[in-house]
């Protein structure tokens, strides 16, 4: 350290405090970095790594970014998972006495990131913390950049399926869980995560308490809702001291946690959210997701909600209606929407434009934008005048705030760059001072033009000119020609090729005072500026509850645009376990499809006599997309939305649940089939008889017997789970599950329709009653291109599997010599098993004669069944 000059030593010190974070360290217009700083930031922003002395004996690796542009690469550095810490000059440095004060201002993580570039405008930029009490899980979020904060507890079982809903971008955990198992699986879960750690575990939920009073002013946590929680407060408490040290206590946008129970809204678990595709397709993929199909929100903040409310579907009945309604209204109304619709396009992002205000980085333009954002609410609120319900309240919640409108339009010109720097914000008659020197400034060109014409006219030199450079400053300059002409008053600046720059008293006294003007006013129109936004960031709770009226107003215009323009219907939502769908249709396959190609289709399931359905029929025809469909269609619903279909009667579902595909997570050491009975196990302990699950194929990752078996005893258990059952859709290639449909009369058996012609198979897409004859798996491999010669020999062995017989070349073992095999198709569950299986299960010494004579009747019903 004794070598170190002494700006590298306060840089180190910074460092010390900060070592997991690179550092910014502002030395003038330039954001510096240093030592291994200096390498990762030249290597992932792709700029020149230099050196600087630090003594002697070796140099010291450094570069920087400038100013001006440093939201651009603190991007990227933070996409790139890495902390930085900024470290700013707190005190001018022309009157400054030694070295120049620096302090860190702000620490900005994937989480902790707020500025515009960087973020994706439609998704929230969640920051999450949790703390664990024996088997249960407080859970706190919060998005920085619109001032949400979200608080619940949870099941410790259920903490990963929330967390990978909400998908924050960082997660604060408890010191002592950076080694714990818990830990990697939260990384599996979500690889992109950023993990930070603090001393949660000792922070106690009587401190926690006190850290949220005391940020938010109140006596008591009952009207948040917290009272009676234990980890919720804790990680609440938690992430706030961790917002409160990173930001510097710059949070005043932060809104009052709101307390959440994961009872109120249908559960959506991460292998649910990934089947249906509700955000991404399963190529990762915005396109041909379900929000793709239904996002026609014109707002940021509106397409925020939209997401939070396909992820977080209603059980309440009432809301539900509520939406519902809205949408209806809407829907009818083309003109309000076209208004509507109009109005909404030409506001701004609110709620992050509140953010930046709050947190003091808000630019020029942002209050331009704020401004031109507040003036379309009142044209809003004059359209939703006389609505009733939701719209009514919308119209209620919006503040057009004319005050701060005035505020903003009388002080910030039009035209304002998008930095402080170079002056030009703030508008002439605005402040007297700040006019004075503008003036001053406007009139230079004018009096320098006197000055030139008068030293012409005194020396006689007629090509003489004054100018200005950055170096020199303000000069006359005189060819070499003319030099015996200068007078005596001259004063010699500068030495060119073919002239000399000069130098008056009343030129320098000019300078210093232009020069000086300009410096006054940059820094009066820094500080008017900063008292602009001053006052704006008081009406920021105004400004967020407008912006949270537009954001749902926005997602019901959005869903009422697409319910006309797809042709949706109302569905009618029941306390009953009903799900009754007349002509659905697949709300992003349809999208896909040219007008009115796809192939609606009815179905029903309910706790009487259509409890499971099995669904069968060859791959490609459909069934996937009928089982989809049908989940989609009651989340749809649940959300407030009208649903794809001619008519629907939704009872409310408090989880739906999907098995669908195969796929593996080699990555944890799971196969294709271990994924599946891992999902499979899951559904059968979680779901409930308000339940809807979707299964596509359960049991074929393994041996036939095997597979048939679990598929059987899956739907079993389906069936009679907790004395009510399931409901539950069940598509399946094994035909022997549809023998169920005989067992209990809330079995149904259903295919998708198919037509042969010319040994060809064409799909119908129709569900129909009754249990497919075959799979067609051969014409399917047809038109997937499978080479003819396998397409012949799979029909050959196909002919000899049904004719019972097969022969089998024994190949290179033996070669030429055949092995006959005689067999029959699979009869796991024909009645000469089921008779066997019964008579293994009698225990004659146990017999009454009474039971005796209806286990003979029994077994010969089962003796003459065919």
């Amino acid at each position: 350290m004794a070598r170190l000059t002494p700006m590298l030593r306060q840089y180190l010190e910074v460092k010390e405090r900060y070592p997991d974070a690179i550092v910014f360290f502002r030395m003038g217009d330039f954001y510096e970095m240093f030592f291994e700083d200096a390498e990762i930031a030249a290597r992932v922003l792709e700029i020149a790594l230099t050196s600087r002395d630090k003594g002697a004996e070796e140099k010291v690796p450094m570069c920087g970014v400038p100013v001006v542009s440093a939201s651009t690469y603190l991007a990227r550095l933070v996409q790139a998972g890495y902390k930085v810490a900024i470290c700013e000059q707190v005190e001018d440095p022309r009157t400054a006495k030694g070295l120049v004060r620096r302090e860190v201002v702000r620490v900005v993580t994937p989480g902790l990131y707020v500025e515009d570039e960087g973020l994706e405008s439609k998704s929230h930029n969640y920051i999450a913390s949790l703390v664990i009490e024996r088997d249960q899980a407080g859970l706190a979020v919060v998005d920085l950049s619109t001032g949400h904060f979200r608080v619940t507890e949870v099941p410790l079982e259920g903490a990963l399926g929330e967390l990978f809903r909400l998908e924050p971008r960082e997660l604060l955990l408890p010191e002592g869980l950076r080694e714990s198992s818990l830990t990697g699986k939260i990384l599996q879960s979500l690889p992109g995560v950023f993990l930070s750690f603090d001393d949660l575990e000792n922070l106690s939920r009587g401190r926690a308490e006190v850290l949220i009073k005391e940020h938010y002013q109140v006596a008591t946590l009952a009207a948040f809702g917290l009272d009676g929680l234990g980890p919720g407060v804790r990680a609440a408490g938690g992430l706030l001291r961790y917002l409160s040290e990173t930001q510097k206590g710059h949070l005043p946008h932060l809104k009052p946690p709101l307390f959440y129970r994961l009872s109120q809204f249908m559960l959506i678990d991460e292998t649910t959210k990934r089947n249906l595709e509700l955000l991404k397709s399963l190529s990762g993929e915005r396109r041909g997701s379900l929000i793709s199909v239904l996002d026609r929100t014109r707002t940021p903040m509106g397409g925020r909600l939209l997401k939070h409310w396909i992820l977080y579907p209603l059980l309440d009945r009432a809301a539900i209606e509520e939406r519902l309604s809205a949408v209806e209204l809407l829907l009818a109304d083309g003109y309000l929407r076209e208004r509507l619709s109009g109005g909404l396009a030409e506001v701004y992002d609110l709620e992050r434009l509140n953010a930046r205000v709050a947190m003091k980085t808000a630019t020029p333009r942002d209050l331009l934008a704020l401004k031109s954002s507040l003036l379309r609410i009142p044209h809003l609120k004059e359209a939703l005048t006389g609505k009733g319900g939701v719209l009514g309240r919308l119209a209620e919640e919006m503040a057009p705030l004319p005050e701060l409108v005035d505020l903003i339009a009388r002080a910030i010109r039009e035209e304002a760059p998008a930095s402080l720097k170079d002056g030009g914000v703030i508008k002439e008659g605005f402040n007297p001072e700040l006019d004075e020197y503008l003036r001053l400034r406007q009139d230079a060109a004018g009096f320098l033009a006197e000055i030139e014409r008068r030293e012409r006219a005194r020396t006689g030199i007629p090509n003489l000119k004054l100018g200005f450079n950055k170096v020199f400053g303000y000069f006359i300059e005189v060819t070499k020609s003319q030099l015996s002409k200068v007078p005596e008053d001259y004063i010699r600046k500068q030495t060119l090729v073919s002239a000399e720059r000069f130098i008056t008293p009343e030129l320098k006294t000019f300078e210093e005072k232009v020069l000086s003007a300009e410096e006054k006013s940059k820094a009066l129109e820094q500080k008017i500026f900063e008292e602009i936004r001053q006052k704006a960031a008081a009406f920021g709770p105004k400004i967020q509850q407008t912006a949270q009226a537009v954001a749902v107003l926005d997602v019901l215009v959005s869903l009422a645009e697409v319910a006309e323009e797809r042709d949706y219907c109302r569905p009618e939502i029941l306390d009953e376990p009903i799900i009754e769908i007349k002509e659905g249709r697949h709300p992003v396959v349809e999208a896909f499809l040219p007008s009115g190609a796809f192939v609606p289709n009815d179905l029903r399931l309910d706790h009487e006599d259509h409890l499971l359905l099995i669904i069968t029929g060859p791959n490609m025809a459909g069934k996937s997309t009928v089982l989809r469909q049908t989940a989609l269609i009651v989340l749809l619903a649940q959300m407030g939305s009208f649903v794809p279909a001619q008519k629907a009667r939704i009872g409310l579902v408090d989880r739906i649940f999907t098995r669908v595909g195969a796929s593996d997570a080699l990555s944890r050491g799971q196969s294709t089939f271990m994924v599946e009975m891992t999902e499979c196990a899951h559904i059968l302990h979680q779901a409930s008889s308000r339940s809807l699950v979707i299964l596509d194929e359960i049991g074929r990752g393994t041996a036939t017997y095997d597979g048939l078996s679990i598929a059987w005893a899956v739907a079993e258990y389906l069936l009679e789970k907790d004395g009510r059952g399931v409901k539950t859709l069940f598509a399946t290639h094994y035909h022997e599950l549809t023998e169920m449909a005989r067992l209990s009369e809330k079995v149904k058996n259903f295919n998708i329709a198919v037509k042969e012609w010319n040994d060809q198979v064409i799909f119908l897409h129709r569900l129909q009653p009754g249990p497919a004859n075959r799979s067609y798996g051969i014409q399917v491999a047809a038109l997937a291109g499978v080479p003819q010669p396998v397409i012949r020999r799979a029909k050959e062995i196909l002919r000899r599997l049904e004719a019972g017989e097969f022969e089998i070349l024994t190949g290179m073992a033996r070669k030429g010599s055949r092995k006959r095999l005689r067999g029959r198709q699979l009869d796991l569950f024909s009645p000469d098993n089921l008779l066997k299986q019964r008579l293994q299960e009698i225990d004659i010494d146990q017999l009454t004669p009474i039971e005796a004579l209806n286990i003979l009747a029994e077994l010969k019903r089962l003796a003459k069944e065919d």
